[in-house]
């Protein structure tokens, strides 16, 4: 196995604190919860944080912060000793510390101390800088990317540089590889962003609530954001919602591997670390962006920021339940009507769909979460024959549209006869069309036309290693072929 490469994280370090008990009354003198049995639970934050991170998954750290001499700063280089090594910035006034009072593990009071800014920079940081072959920079607004801005310009002219933003703080420097602000901050930053333009038809001009519209809103942010920065892509976190992905085009949309609740806080800056981890390791962002859901989400089911146990495994998915009846199955039309005119998000996604396999599965139920209804379009038998050869469909396509109504998933299914499913499309008129991420590297000829009624097309991850011309050249083996306890049954005559 090859080594994992350092990572460079510069930013805001700043000292977490929990006061973590139980209130069950009100105290006597105002209407106040009264928490008590409280246990303290002291820890980095910000850039601390992430550095911590990354370090626990066995990776050289560099921080290049600003900590001070004052209690909270010798606090914090105490909890990072011997896990990653401190380069200092001057600071000046106090180093920030944030306190939370917790009961039954929801924040019901928050206490911020400190306002200390970074105030200049050092040789041991520029070199730090220089030297870097990968960075991750954590801006909490505090002073530090603002003084080594022009030596992180010239990293990211050479290097992969990951940013995660902070409302206080500067826009990224341009060549960043990747961006990652949550929904809420792409939604202002993009706002602010000089030039911006409000394009009638583009998913901005859509109204609507739910998964589905921000999703819509957020990748029309992020494409705004990597226009007005000059950075390569930007990831927008979408919390219990995975996170979207754009490089300027049609958006991937990374979905949580499953629906967890709990402290999400500090979430971002495992997300921010895990991504920047697996760049600096020469993996492509697609890849940095799907691993950094799956460690967020295990964060969050470990306890979040009280937990901090990094190498718990991932709970097994659970399996979508409920079917529908297929002489009972809705008319996708109706639907979609009847769904966009309650405000809804109607989701489209397409396929032959020709012996149904866990990869299509894993895609339907992405869609469908993004939603507020989903309508399969299937190729009819004659479009299949057209697309595959004489051979196929393997499933005629009625059993196909059976198969796919009892999935939990699907609302409603169409089926077109054309070679490509534009013409049902110009009637259905979904808000999101999903495709398989295995299209990214390809132009799909239906782009255009959902967009030009302001929808947008999202690629999901394709679940590697399924396919139905594998599973149709297994089930075509002769007995012979077959492992042992694997024998298909005698032909009856």
């Amino acid at each position: 196995m090859s080594p994992l490469a350092p990572l460079l994280v510069v930013g805001d370090a700043l000292l977490d604190h929990d006061l973590s008990g139980r209130a069950d009354r009100l105290a006597p003198d105002a209407p106040v919860p009264v928490v008590h049995g409280t246990r303290r639970v002291t820890r980095p934050g910000g850039a601390a944080l992430a550095a911590y991170f990354a370090a626990q998954d066995g990776r050289e750290v560099t921080l290049v912060t600003a900590l001070g001499d004052g209690e909270a700063g010798r606090t914090l280089r105490l909890l990072l000793d011997g896990l990653v090594r401190v380069v200092e910035l001057p600071l000046a006034g106090e180093l920030s510390c944030k306190t939370r009072v917790m009961a039954q593990g929801v924040p019901v009071l928050r206490l911020d101390d400190g306002e200390g800014r970074a105030s200049g920079t050092t040789d041991e940081a520029l070199a730090a800088v220089g030297a870097a072959g990968a960075v991750l920079v954590a801006d909490y607004g505090r002073g530090a990317a603002d003084v080594l801005r022009e030596a992180l310009a010239g990293a990211a002219a050479r290097v992969p540089v990951v940013w995660d933003p902070h409302p206080r703080g500067g826009p990224p420097v341009r060549g960043v590889r990747l961006v990652t602000p949550s929904a809420a901050e792409a939604r202002d930053f993009a706002a602010s962003a000089p030039g911006v333009r409000a394009t009638p038809g583009e998913p901005s001009a859509l109204t609507g609530s739910g998964a589905g519209a921000q999703v819509r809103r957020s990748a029309d942010d992020a494409r705004e954001l990597i226009r007005a920065w000059g950075v390569t892509s930007v990831a927008v976190t979408l919390g219990a919602g995975g996170a979207l992905l754009t490089h300027g085009g049609d958006p991937l949309l990374v979905s949580a591997p499953r629906s967890v609740e709990g402290d999400a806080c500090g979430a971002g800056d495992r997300f921010a670390a895990t991504a920047a981890c697996l760049l600096a390791d020469g993996e492509l962002p697609e890849t940095a962006v799907q691993e950094a859901v799956r460690a967020a989400t295990r964060y969050v089911e470990d306890g979040g920021a009280n937990g901090l146990r990094l190498d718990t495994a991932p709970a097994a998915p659970e399996a979508d339940t409920g079917a529908a009846e297929a002489d009972t199955a809705p008319d996708p039309f109706a639907l979609a009507a009847r769904v966009r005119a309650e405000g809804g998000t109607v989701v489209a996604a397409g396929g032959c769909f020709d012996l149904l396999h866990a990869g299509h599965v894993a895609l339907l139920q992405a869609a469908r979460r993004i939603g507020d209804c989903l309508v399969v379009c299937v190729n009819s038998d004659a479009s299949v024959r057209r697309r595959k050869g004489g051979s196929r469909p393997l499933v005629p396509a009625d059993d196909r549209v059976r198969v796919l109504l009892a999935l939990g998933c699907v609302d409603a299914v169409a089926v077109f006869d054309e070679d490509t499913p534009e013409e049902l499309l110009a009637e259905l008129r979904p808000h999101i069309w999903a495709k398989g991420g295995d299209y990214a590297l390809t132009r799909l000829p239906e782009a255009r036309l959902v967009r030009s009624w302001g929808g947008e097309v999202v690629l999901l991850p394709y679940l590697d290693g399924r396919s139905t011309t594998r599973l149709a050249e297994r089930a075509a083996l002769g007995p012979a072929d077959h492992p042992a306890g694997h024998r298909r049954p005698a032909r009856k005559a």
